[in-house]
């Protein structure tokens, strides 16, 4: 039986130990904090990220905890114009063969968190990875602590600031993005009910933006402001002033002012990502997630991109005769595209969409008022519409030889 160690409990460290699970192997999870858990609040997950559920087997249990969007809506964030909607019910779910839904990060970590234990993987807390060592056949886990974990496979799920991507690629630190956000999560029955709506809507303004959404079935609504500040300090998390948040969007029409004005207990992040590398994989070691391919909110994919990791990397490590290495160049040569683009189409999505100016935002409301609803889903079907990452491993590995 393979032994596959996973560095890092979060979304992406869980969903590649329950696709281990699942393919019969043993798997042990090391995390750094003294607990399993998730910070944050909403996050979006596209028809893309239900079919790796699926291939999870936890599909059902994050249905239960979603809340379904009728409408991804994108909004003038000062005139308060409609500018473009893309539907999510019936066209939307007949050509991409899944749901466009919203939930909270804490509900699909512990919907993973949940399949690992089932599925008896040993989850252990507290134990942080600071490197790896390997010989031909056997790969080593270093701890903060001191300890030693060895494996067959080490797969590097520790986030944005990896060690294992550390000992593997050695690229610095991420990239500051220059962009803050603010995040702030209110109970439904305080927003105006002409204001509540089953969507994500999108306010775009001149070097910010606002979405909000609804989440935990409906009883909360999420809300997360972006500005283009120049930051360059790294920030997770920290606390804000409601007057603070209030005065980094001026000019934000009427509604999303409205709304902007109920947020409390607003917390700040610095937004950060790392520049696509060719090379994710070392002997036995592999990244996944945000240690291999961080990106910016903007394309709504990170989580979803991680996720189509792990059902990738389960896929190929089932596939026998092929040697452990063999498998794992492979998975990193089917990623390694994709992700890439999926990085680079968020950056330019922040720069050209969301906080475009002037002449520019104009050029923009008109492109995407012009697009019909079947142009708008074409716009997306590379992303959202990928099922290339659900096949048998045969194939996947034939088609690896050629990448």
């Amino acid at each position: 039986m393979t032994h596959v160690l996973v560095a890092g409990g979060g979304i992406g460290g869980l969903a590649a130990a329950l696709g281990q699970a699942r393919g019969g192997h043993r798997v042990t999870v090391l995390e750094g904090r003294p607990e399993f858990s998730e910070i944050g609040a909403g996050i979006q997950l596209a028809a893309n990220a239900f079919h790796a559920l699926g291939a999870l087997g936890v599909r059902d249990r994050v249905t239960g905890r979603a809340d379904f969007i009728d409408e991804l809506r994108f909004m003038d964030g000062t005139s308060g114009q409609r500018v473009a909607a893309m539907e999510l019910t019936g066209a939307y779910r007949t050509r991409f063969g899944g749901p466009y839904a919203v939930v909270h990060r804490g509900d699909l970590h512990r919907a993973l968190l949940d399949g690992c234990r089932e599925a008896g993987v040993e989850l252990l807390a507290g134990h942080r990875v600071t490197g790896y060592r390997q010989d031909g056949a056997r790969v080593t886990a270093l701890t903060a602590a001191g300890e030693r974990f060895s494996a067959d496979v080490l797969v590097g799920a520790d986030g944005l600031r990896s060690a294992v991507r550390a000992r593997l690629v050695g690229d610095g630190g991420p990239r500051i993005s220059g962009h803050t956000i603010f995040r702030s999560v209110i109970p439904m029955d305080e927003v105006p009910p002409e204001l509540r709506s089953r969507s994500v809507t999108l306010w775009a303004g001149p070097g910010w933006h606002f979405v909000h959404y609804p989440i935990g079935g409906g009883a909360f609504l999420n809300l997360a402001a972006t500005r283009d500040d120049g930051a360059r300090e790294e920030i997770t998390g920290a606390p804000a002033s409601r007057s603070h948040v209030l005065t980094r969007f001026p000019g934000l029409c009427d509604d999303a002012r409205e709304l902007l004005e109920l947020g409390r207990d607003w917390r700040i992040w610095v937004l950060c990502d790392r520049d696509p590398v060719d090379g994710w994989v070392d002997g036995r070691v592999a990244l996944l997630g945000d240690a291999a391919h961080p990106m910016l909110q903007y394309a709504a994919q990170g989580a979803c991109m991680a996720l189509e990791d792990a059902v990738v990397l389960a896929r190929l490590l089932r596939c026998e005769p092929y040697e452990i290495p063999g498998r794992l160049v492979a998975y990193n040569a089917l990623r390694r595209d994709r992700t890439a683009r999926t990085t680079l189409t968020a950056r330019r999505m922040g720069d050209e969409l969301y906080h475009a100016a002037g002449a520019g935002a104009a050029s923009r409301n008109a492109m995407l008022s012009g697009l019909s609803p079947e142009e708008l889903r074409e716009a997306v079907a590379w992303l959202h519409g990928s099922t290339s990452f659900t096949e048998a491993p045969e194939a996947v590995l034939v088609r690896a030889e050629g990448a």
